[in-house]
């Protein structure tokens, strides 16, 4: 049984180490769209190096992310973990000295393997290290100190940006790493799951990551109209439907079809889909418009989001606690809906827009929209599916939150006729903006309609989030593996 106490020295470095380990991963998905514009104008690129610099990391984090859970049970949290922190800060040395766009899409990518190897082992150190009694304590202080960095990312970003440069967004991962690193393995014990666990789906992982990186090639480059787009979209394709037909045949997959037995669950998902395309397309494209429309400066620009984060820093918790007494029905439908209206309030956001007037409703709409889905999204996965199986459930919505963003990364300015080079002329992009806002905003009713069509209570015996507080706009909370449930405590229908 584990039995690190909270108030012991070992469990505060334990949960310092932690929150630092996954909050350089958490930073990375907000700060660095803020350097996109900077990025662009340094290294000569067109649109299609920014969607990449966003949608390398996601590709290989959303690929691989199931896998370095496994990995992590199977070979020790504690030694994954810190491998995954090591390789972070090496893939983000080779960001901040990328010579050219190639070398820095590549690093990111590498990134991505790092983020998806430290990303769920944070929150596994911790399950599986504090004592039952101060587990819950734990979790939610480790949730609520993740809340807080990123809110602070955008605002450290722009600073970052418009200070010492947009190389020292990705380098400031550096020394956080040497800082953890030495702590984790003098602090933190180590524990897996070795002898219980078969093969690992190395080549289910591959599969995934691989047709995920054709289709966002595909769709990327789809402006040019080549033979070369046709057949990699088509090759992606195919690599998805092997990617399925893995998964039904290997004896101990990442991702079990059966799991999907559960209609709720699989509804649940697609609502997932839904709204974090919507917000993919739109966090990778507001501080575009901000900067290259607005006249906002890096700063400025990051500033401007913080209400969103701030909104689910303070509320997502009581969130959680009101949709457990309406049922998830309701705020999966409202919520939506808000974000949707909120998306619809940024088409006021022209040439010099004014911040209180102009952006700051529209952000605070979508705040409370953020807020009033997020927690009751996590909470019907994990009451979809037996208890025993609630970190899996919820390894699969955060992955499929990640392949929606980084799809919708890819298609977004396709759909919205967005050139090469929209970014660098004003005026072009305020009008893909305004079309862009219409897809994401059609995106979400249509989640908010497949919500109330199709979702409805959980069990009440079913496992409930121990994230309670969260902040990440790039994907639901990650939640661990649970004891397993008692006999009769099967998939809901």
């Amino acid at each position: 049984m584990p039995d690190v106490r909270l108030a012991s020295p070992q469990g505060r470095w334990l949960l310092f180490t932690t929150v630092l380990g996954s909050g350089m991963a958490l930073l990375d998905s907000t700060v660095v769209n803020v350097a996109l514009p900077r990025i662009g104008r340094d290294l000569d690129a067109d649109l299609a190096v920014l969607q990449w610099t966003v949608n390398a990391y996601m590709v290989t984090l959303a690929g691989l992310i199931l896998l370095g859970g496994a990995l992590g049970d199977r070979f020790g949290r504690r030694r994954i973990f810190v491998l995954g922190v090591v390789w972070f800060a090496v893939a983000s040395l080779l960001c901040g000295l990328a010579p050219n766009a190639g070398v820095l899409v590549a690093a990111r990518a590498l990134q991505g393997v790092g983020g998806a190897l430290l990303t769920p082992g944070s929150l596994a150190l911790i399950q599986a290290s504090f004592h039952p009694d101060d587990r819950g304590r734990a979790v939610g202080l480790w949730s609520g100190f993740g809340g807080v960095g990123a809110a602070v990312g955008p605002f450290l970003g722009g600073w970052l940006v418009d200070g010492p440069g947009w190389r020292w967004v990705f380098l400031i991962n550096v020394p956080l790493a040497l800082l953890c690193v030495p702590v984790a393995l003098r602090h933190v014990p180590e524990s897996s799951e070795g002898g219980t666990h078969g093969r690992y789906d190395v080549l289910g992982a591959t599969l995934g990551a691989l047709a995920l990186a054709l289709v966002t090639y595909a769709l990327i480059e789809a402006h040019a109209g080549t033979w070369t787009v046709v057949l990699t979209g088509g090759a992606g394709l195919l690599a998805a439907v092997a990617f399925v037909a893995v998964e039904r045949r290997r004896p101990d997959p990442m991702m079990p079809p059966d799991v999907f037995a559960s209609r709720q669950f699989t509804v649940v998902n697609l609502v997932t889909v839904c709204v974090y395309a919507a917000f993919g397309g739109f966090f990778f494209l507001v501080v575009l418009q901000l900067q290259v429309v607005s006249g906002y400066s890096a700063l400025g620009a990051g500033t401007a989001l913080l209400p969103t984060t701030v909104l689910m820093l303070l509320f997502s918790a009581r969130s959680g606690e009101l949709g457990e007494k309406t049922g998830p029905r309701l705020p999966l439908t409202v919520g939506p809906l808000l974000c949707a209206a909120g998306m619809l309030l940024m088409l006021r956001v022209g040439p010099d827009a004014s911040y209180a007037a102009d952006v700051l409703p529209a952000l605070l709409v979508l705040g409370l929209g953020m807020v009033t889905l997020v927690a009751p999204l996590t909470a019907t996965v994990l009451g979809s599916v037996d208890t025993a199986r609630a970190g899996l459930a919820s390894g699969i919505n955060n992955a499929a939150a990640r392949a929606a963003g980084l799809v919708a990364v890819a298609a977004l300015p396709l759909l919205a006729g967005m050139g090469p080079e929209a970014y660098r002329s004003a005026d072009a992009f305020d009008a893909a903006f305004g079309r862009s806002m219409l897809w994401c905003a059609g995106a979400l009713v249509a989640g908010a309609v497949l919500a109330w069509a199709t979702v409805r209570r959980p069990a009440p015996d079913c496992g409930h989030p121990e994230c309670r507080t969260h902040c990440d706009v790039a994907a639901p909370p990650l939640e661990g593996h649970r004891p397993a449930a008692p006999p009769g405590d099967r998939l809901n229908p």
